[in-house]
């Protein structure tokens, strides 16, 4: 369900930017690519589990918790590529050197900039990589990836939440009892994703945002922004 806030200037403006990356044309020099993350609880069956004869697999309700992992999930809409992380925290390093990851994949070596849709999470800024690495190391990653923030409560505009749906679905919704389990199974469906080269088709565009929101053709300009 979307959570739509008031649609103030600073929204509309951000909600055209994103929407008009989306309908650029796929460049591989200037990757656009969709950024979340999402917590994963590990779930330890404390009975052993029965396989039936029609081999549905039932656990027991009793299970042990043996914590949380975070799912970083980077997707390539157009270009039909994604990039999977597991970390124990979802801390400021954690995303300074999950984009920096990115950066360093061979099929963005000779990409002009790499474009990154996030929402405001207080993580995704400049300053984690700078708290991150040294001055020059911030700096080199910086100068290869341009931010793009969606409006403040409207995540959905971010294309990684369709991914994250899609991994949940597929890969992550049943119990896990370790991250050696979750990252084997993420190992998977994240190859098998690439290998079919699976795309995102976003459909809502810039002119039916301003039917559903009923404003103007939006006309401001906007500065590129590297914080």
């Amino acid at each position: 369900m979307w959570c739509i806030p008031d649609v103030t200037p600073e929204f509309v403006e951000r909600m055209e930017h994103i929407l008009g990356l989306y309908e650029r044309s796929y460049n591989p020099k200037e990757p656009i690519i969709c950024v979340d993350e999402k917590s994963k609880q590990l779930l330890q069956d404390t009975r052993t589990r029965i396989i039936q004869k029609n081999g549905v697999t039932r656990s027991d309700y009793e299970y042990k918790r043996n914590g949380t992992q975070n799912i970083f999930v980077a997707v390539e809409p157009k270009g039909g590529f994604r990039k999977v992380s597991v970390t124990k925290k979802r801390k400021k390093k954690d995303f300074a050197q999950f984009i920096q990851d990115i950066t360093h994949l061979k099929r963005y070596e000779y990409a002009k900039t790499i474009h990154i849709v996030l929402d405001n999470l207080n993580t995704h800024f400049a300053k984690s990589f700078y708290e991150t690495f040294a001055k020059k190391e911030a700096e080199k990653v910086l100068k290869k990836v341009q931010f793009h923030y969606t409006p403040k409560h409207a995540s959905w505009l971010n294309m990684a939440e369709i991914e994250i749906g899609i991994m949940d679905r597929q890969c992550t919704k049943g119990r896990m009892e370790s991250q050696e389990k979750l990252k084997k199974n993420l190992r998977a469906w994240t190859k098998s994703r690439n290998k079919h080269k699976a795309k995102i088709h976003w459909r809502f565009t810039r002119e039916n945002a301003r039917k559903k929101f009923k404003y103007e053709r939006y006309e401001g300009s906007r500065e590129k922004r590297k914080d």
